[in-house]
């Protein structure tokens, strides 16, 4: 079963930075949380990360590079590396869901 809203959330030891990550129609984008502040964003503080944030990741192999490559495969990160448009892809476990629904 294909997992809709997964999110990959990394935290600062210290406890003081949080950052949320999702892929959303097609886009990885990224909000800051503030766990310490009680105080909860609202869905629309999401903001799209670009090719070259995207590069960055990949190019430091970072914990987020290696979640995308997870989420939605490394051709699909790549082409998200070099572009400059949102991609039209769905994550790697919906893509084998949908090969065993086609068999």
């Amino acid at each position: 079963m294909a997992q809709e809203n997964v999110r990959l959330r990394l935290e600062a030891e210290n406890g003081l930075a949080t950052q949320e990550y999702r892929v959303d129609d097609g886009k990885v984008e990224v909000r800051s949380l503030h766990p310490r502040s009680g105080y909860a964003p609202p869905e629309t503080s999401w903001h799209r990360l670009t090719a070259q944030q995207l590069r960055t990741h990949v190019e430091r192999n970072t914990a987020v590079a290696q979640w995308l490559e997870r989420r939605i495969g490394w051709r699909r990160l790549l082409q998200a590396c070099v572009s400059q448009q949102p991609h039209e892809w769905t994550p790697a476990e919906d893509r084998v869901d949908m090969g065993r629904d086609a068999a």
